[in-house]
């Protein structure tokens, strides 16, 4: 792999972009894939934050089908020297070896910390990582097991593949109020990574674009979706940026705001 080339200036964080779902899937492909090739010489790194599928599971032999102008992007950033990293989500955690072995990407499936720019990140896709949804963490471990792997891949892809699809759409409609996030991230996630020594936390999983910036200049940002909020987040000089593309239109950014009050983070 080349090396980074250092004079680039950014690094992007993109989630839920739920590909192969909806009649407008291939349209939000190339739009997606069409934001990651004008970036492609400005990024020192990508980081894709979970369900970038609607659903994705290597067989064998087989790999579902859709998506390819987005891989190719990827495959393109890799070979120009940018590291990509994909954090599983819950729609497709079962990525792998295919994406490794043939776009290059690194896939990781739990959360990681990294350093940019002066910042100290924590990245998870945000499913099942704080209190509270005891019947989904019950069933993410079940899917997750390397038997229920095993068995899902006697399946027929022409059956699975769709059965799953129409799965990961009762799976998406399932979903808490905004409230609930906003006060479970603050207090279990945001709150204890600062007292750990990170200055911000960057998920996806909600699709609803937030970003929260404290007295200290520490952030807290849930990157969205690319379905129908079209959004990213930039590190740009040591500061993050959440940004709207909505197709047709011009970018905008969506100014942080401070903790609602009564949902701060502790001071740590």
């Amino acid at each position: 792999m080349p090396p980074v080339d250092e004079t680039r200036k950014s690094v992007c964080f993109i989630s839920d972009a739920h590909l192969g779902s909806g009649a407008d899937s291939a349209e939000r492909c190339r739009s997606l894939a069409a934001l990651l090739a004008a970036r492609r010489e400005s990024l020192t790194h990508l980081y894709i934050l979970g369900d970038l599928f609607d659903f994705w599971f290597e067989y064998r032999y087989a790999i579902p089908k859709g998506g390819f102008p987005v891989l190719r992007a990827l495959a393109d950033l890799v070979d120009r020297g940018v590291p990509v990293a994909y954090l599983g989500g819950n729609h497709d955690f079962w990525c792998g070896s295919y994406l490794q072995r043939e776009i290059g990407v690194h896939v990781h499936q739990q959360p990681i910390r990294v350093e940019h720019q002066g910042r100290r990140i924590y990245l998870a896709h945000g499913d099942g990582i704080v209190p509270g949804d005891t019947g989904y963490k019950i069933l993410k471990a079940v899917l997750r097991n390397r038997l229920s792997i095993a068995l899902y891949r006697t399946i027929h892809p022409d059956l699975g593949i769709p059965f799953a699809h129409r799965v990961s759409l009762v799976s998406r409609k399932h979903t808490h109020e905004k409230r609930f996030y906003i006060d479970r991230f603050s207090r279990y996630l945001a709150g204890p990574r600062f007292a750990a020594g990170d200055d911000a936390v960057v998920v996806g999983h909600v699709h609803d674009p937030m970003h929260f910036r404290d007295a200290r200049q520490r952030d807290f940002l849930i990157v969205g979706d690319w379905i129908d909020y079209f959004t990213s987040v930039t590190l740009r000089d040591g500061r993050f940026t959440l940004e709207q593309h909505r197709p047709g239109d011009d970018p905008q950014t969506i100014p942080p705001q401070p903790w609602p009050a009564g949902a701060e983070p502790a001071a740590g």
